[in-house]
């Protein structure tokens, strides 16, 4: 198969299952209505968790499907590709880059009066909060299947037409925009760039996802601690506050 079908089929299949997701969830959400003891808020939660799981999933193996028999696909670099080795450890560097530059972004938009805080993760880790299969499609197959999208396919196909910096940032903004917080702009160009980054320096789709997967996880573990965040802040100022070492 040609490399531009198997990029039209990964993005077919990637619309298909944001579309799909809405109507599993609604089937799912009367499903859990109707199983008795369980609230609104907890049917539609279990519902939204595994519709988005149900979807990921199933996507998941098509990608592997269009990508397995077509191996030359993800290559679009000249040159030797880094290291296994090598490739994991740009994925670490990637999550503290990545990290370093969504504070960048916070900081650049509080100074511009945009509230701080991704309404989306919020959603998200209430819902993995009371229904934990919800952490798979966040943690998992969303830095998977984005990366694919993202990278290899809007990134790879604008950087073989032009160069690395239109298909960084152009990548970036669709990245940004797919994720409907056009607000968080920044917040989603700047970790859209350190993915392209990893993924041209190492020539390997498995640094960005090593990043982007850590990143995911770093995320979701922080929002469902919050609470416990804020208690370890609130004595910390007690102890500052009382002279207590």
């Amino acid at each position: 198969m040609k490399n531009w079908k198997v990029s039209i089929y990964l993005v077919l299949t990637y619309i298909a299952m944001q579309i799909g997701s809405i109507y599993l969830g609604k089937l799912l959400i009367g499903y859990f209505q109707s199983r008795p003891g369980m609230s609104e808020q907890e049917a539609v939660f279990n519902g939204v968790a595994w519709s988005l799981f149900t979807v990921n999933l199933i996507a998941s193996a098509l990608f592997l499907l269009f990508i397995m028999p077509n191996k030359k696909y993800l290559k679009i670099f000249t040159g030797k590709k880094a290291s296994i080795g090598n490739t994991i450890l740009w994925g670490f560097l990637g999550f503290f880059l990545a990290m370093g530059g969504q504070m960048l972004a916070a900081t650049i938009e509080t100074a511009m009066g945009v509230e701080v805080g991704s309404e989306n993760t919020a959603v998200l880790s209430e819902i993995a909060r009371l229904s934990p299969i919800m952490l798979i499609p966040m943690v998992l197959f969303a830095p998977f299947l984005e990366e694919i999208v993202f990278r290899r396919v809007i990134f790879g196909g604008i950087f073989q037409k032009t160069n690395f910096w239109i298909a960084a940032i152009v990548s970036g903004l669709i990245f940004a925009v797919v994720h409907n917080e056009l607000e968080h702009l920044l917040m989603y160009l700047m970790p859209g760039l350190v993915f392209s980054y990893l993924y041209y320096r190492t020539k390997r789709l498995l640094a960005p996802m090593i990043a982007h997967f850590l990143m995911n996880g770093f995320v979701a573990v922080v929002q469902l601690n919050i609470d416990k965040i804020q208690q370890l802040q609130d004595m910390k100022q007690a102890i500052i506050l009382f002279g207590l070492h």
